[in-house]
């Protein structure tokens, strides 16, 4: 069955179609379009109008444009409206309203994107999942992740974000979720907000676009849980609990990080379960208990749901583990290298770290013979005029006690750098590439190295390049 029709996109979006042609997905990149899709001419970095040859030599069904680019024959299939975002929001707009799915909305400063994936995790045993792609949660992301959505979908999960106030709920009643999600306030992107309750007010405006007897899944051991409450109740919203705290309706009882895995024990109202994440963190038990809470308000089987999760671990640059065994000619060995360069601020960072203080380097493998814990740390970006002093104060981390050195990437991160001990402060650089050209005298047989940063502070670089220093070791993967 066709995702959309020719009659269906233009009626949804007003549009004047040039031929007849169906459309198996949607899609805005001509270097990931396949064969069947619509083409979408958004307009960002460059004009989209410039692919849309590329994209119907390609294969795609048609493309959503203003006009007629140049070098597309008379006769392509074309679907032509006045603005091609608002008519890709007109396509998510009605995807939305011809499906029956049990939708639900997830945001917060940090781990959305997890979330997004452990509650994909949850619910798609369960029946026909669909889930935005990546971190696709802005003003075209989500109505492109609307308009992917087949008719035919039972559980549909969108990832909402903002960078600027007055951002969340208009996506949110695009999304109309029957059920929203919060997973936390931190501070992050503070160069649009005065305060966290600024945040805090933004990330609760998810509850305006729930349907009629909806339910809001709020972390109740944040200092800004009352700003939450008080969004939920003024949208009618019946309100669920998650955390460690008592008095919350969802409730961590018992944390254990072991290596590969986080365990949990949780009290659900009055009942007592178990829970497994393939990770490690307490923080990813936290919000996997918000996503369990989701999964049942949406009316999912909680026992599926949990062995849902049992199996999910986090996606690439986002907290992924990897063994790698280094080989220079003297020593032999691997590294555990944990791969979380896509995004950061003081909170993830926090966690970050704390995976990183309990993990186990091994002695007696390299050069220098002790296993260390090292940090090598981006920029945390959009943190506005506090940003300098936020960076200095992860020196003060509780878990920078147990990691032996910090390098440290980015002019921000110069702030760090100048506040950790003698004994703890390794290099100091401007850009990632000046580090990344250093990466084999950064590491040794027996370390485990955590990446961290802001995707702007182009951090990841170095995860390539410490990558090309071994080769993944798959029995690692195997036990974990």
């Amino acid at each position: 069955m066709a995702l959309w029709t020719a009659a269906e996109a233009a009626r949804a979006t007003g549009g004047d179609n040039r031929t007849d042609w169906t459309a198996d997905g949607v899609s805005i990149d001509t270097r990931t379009l396949a064969p069947g899709d619509l083409f979408v001419a958004l307009k960002a970095a460059r004009d989209g109008h410039e692919f849309v040859a590329q994209a119907l030599e390609k294969g795609a069904a048609a493309a959503l444009v203003t006009h007629r680019p140049e070098g597309v024959a008379a006769d392509a299939p074309l679907l032509v409206v006045p603005d091609v975002l608002a008519a890709l929001e007109a396509l998510g707009r009605a995807a939305r309203a011809r499906t029956n799915a049990r939708v639900a909305a997830i945001t917060g400063s940090v781990g959305k994107t997890s979330s997004k994936e452990m509650l994909r995790a949850a619910l798609e045993r369960q029946g026909r999942t669909h889930a935005a792609e990546a971190s696709y949660n802005n003003h075209w992301g989500v109505p492109l992740t609307l308009a992917r959505m087949p008719a035919d979908t039972e559980y549909a999960i969108v990832e909402i974000g903002m960078n600027h106030p007055g951002e969340i709920a208009p996506l949110a009643r695009l999304a109309r979720p029957h059920v929203a999600m919060v997973t936390i306030v931190a501070p992050a992107h503070l160069e649009a907000f005065d305060s966290i309750e600024g945040i805090a007010r933004e990330k609760a405006s998810i509850f305006e676009g729930l349907e009629p007897g909806g339910t809001a899944i709020i972390n109740g051991d944040l200092p800004t849980t009352p700003i939450l409450r008080a969004a939920a109740e003024a949208a009618g919203a019946e309100i669920v609990s998650f955390g460690t705290q008592a008095g919350n309706h969802h409730r961590l009882t018992d944390i254990k990080v072991h290596e590969g895995c986080t365990v949990a024990s949780a009290r659900l109202w009055r009942t007592e379960v178990h829970l497994k994440v393939a990770t490690e963190g307490a923080h990813f038990a936290v919000n996997a208990l918000g996503c369990l809470a989701t999964a049942a308000a949406l009316g999912a089987d909680r026992s599926h749901a949990l062995m849902g999760l049992a199996c999910w671990a986090p996606p690439p640059g986002r907290g992924t583990r990897e063994t790698l065994v280094l080989d220079d000619g003297v020593a032999v060995g691997a590294i555990e290298l944990i791969d979380d360069a896509f995004n950061a601020n003081p909170a993830s960072l926090a966690a970050a770290l704390e995976v990183l203080a309990a993990a186990r380097p091994r002695d007696d493998l390299g050069h220098i013979g002790k296993g260390r814990r090292i940090a090598i740390l981006g920029d945390m970006l959009e943190l506005g005029p506090e940003a300098a002093g936020l960076h200095a104060a992860v020196a003060d981390e509780p878990a920078m006690a147990h990691v032996d050195l910090v390098h440290c990437v980015g002019p921000l991160m110069r702030e760090l750098h100048r506040a950790l001990p003698d004994g703890r402060r390794g290099r100091w650089v401007e850009n990632a590439e000046d580090l990344a050209a250093k990466a084999a005298r950064l590491v040794d047989p027996g370390d485990v190295v955590l990446v961290k940063g802001s995707k702007g502070s182009r951090v990841s670089r170095v995860v390539d390049a410490i990558r090309k220093l071994g080769h993944r070791s798959e029995m690692s993967e195997q036990e974990a």
